[in-house]
């Protein structure tokens, strides 16, 4: 009986050790995995004093940050993105959207002369039709545009998920987050674009800013909340509790879905970030260091949202640069860089490493 005991305790024993190994090894197997995946930031070129194309992708290469957004099919940037290994979201112009809606031909061509010749040296990720037009004069034509963009790249034999950017202008409301609902303007145009998603298994891209709720309402909204540094839940909904805005929007917008009948559409963020200037002590680049600073761990932790724990929210900064020739004020301080390359504040893209 004492023998049978002591082999008892070494099978445990080995067992619990076998058991440390597989989490250790699965943990740190999630954490390449997320990490891997990178953080994106959008590429604006809205300035007569930014850098070439082959410039901005090697800083980006330098600072390790392995996604890109392009807002139009900028052709001296998609060659010197050629070999990058960066992964591409290329939008099509607003202007484009009744062209590409209309006219099935148009779509192929636009396939044909953006995507078709870069293909085999960049790494695109998604198309999208378009750029915060929902709710709008333009917003009719986001569905069509999508389906005829998905159509010419099948036909061209290029395997690219095609979506659209949304802002969080298509939520009817938003707090607490499980009230989220597409409002009554965009909900005829947001559900069958959910229902065309769903069908592909494509996301939704969505644009959010925490720092134009709190610099419309600093009485109402926490800067700790804003800023993802509260330490405690800030908001409770039912059973869920919200330490963050950024979280808290991204759920809204999963609420909405679920309503409109697609609650399996992964959200990704296509834009957020903190202006560095423009509005006084609000937009101090200690907030805005901050801010980015803590939405990248927060997203390459893997931690997801408190609706869909355990889905990294695949997330874009808005921008590379401060760009002098859009609005003055907040508008031209969004930038983690200065046009010369030098940093606007510190930004640790690979926290983790």
């Amino acid at each position: 009986m004492g023998v049978d005991m002591e082999e008892n305790m070494t099978c445990k024993t080995h067992t619990v050790s076998i058991v440390l190994v597989l989490i250790v090894t699965l943990t740190l197997f999630t954490r390449i995995v997320v990490g891997a995946e990178g953080i994106g930031v959008n590429y604006g070129m809205k300035g007569d004093n930014l850098p070439p194309p082959p410039q901005v992708v090697a800083l980006y290469k330098s600072k390790n940050i392995s996604r890109l957004r392009l807002f139009d099919p900028n052709e001296d940037a998609l060659r010197a993105l050629h070999g990058s290994g960066i992964q591409v979201v290329l939008g099509t112009l607003n202007e484009d959207l009744p062209r590409l809606a209309s006219n099935a031909s148009y779509a192929s061509d636009w396939v044909a002369t953006h995507v078709t010749p870069h293909a085999s040296s960049v790494s695109f990720r998604y198309v999208t039709a378009g750029n915060e037009v929902i709710p709008g004069d333009l917003a009719g034509y986001v569905l069509p545009s999508m389906r005829n963009l998905d159509a010419a790249l099948q036909s061209a034999g290029i395997k690219v998920p095609v979506s659209t950017a949304v802002s969080t202008q298509v939520l009817g409301a938003s707090y607490p987050p499980s009230t989220g609902v597409f409002s009554e303007a965009a909900s005829p145009v947001m559900t069958p674009i959910a229902a065309f998603l769903a069908s592909k298994k494509t996301p939704l891209l969505v644009n959010l800013y925490p720092y134009f709720a709190y610099a419309n309402n600093p009485k109402e909204v926490s800067l700790d909340y804003s800023l993802l540094t509260a330490k405690d839940t800030v908001i409770r909904d039912g059973s869920l509790g919200y330490h963050n805005m950024f979280d808290a929007i991204v759920d809204a917008m999963y609420a909405a879905l679920e309503k409109a009948g697609s609650g399996e559409v992964v959200v990704t963020v296509s834009e957020t970030g903190w202006p560095s200037g423009g509005n006084g002590e609000m937009t101090t680049t200690e907030r805005a260091a901050t801010y980015n600073n803590n939405v990248i761990a927060h997203a390459l932790s893997g931690a997801g949202t408190p609706k869909r724990p355990g889905r990294a929210v695949e997330t874009y900064l808005f921008a590379l640069f401060n760009e002098n020739q859009k609005a003055p004020g907040t508008e031209q301080n969004f930038g983690l860089f200065h046009p010369d390359m030098s940093e606007v504040y510190h930004v640790n893209f690979s926290p983790q490493t």
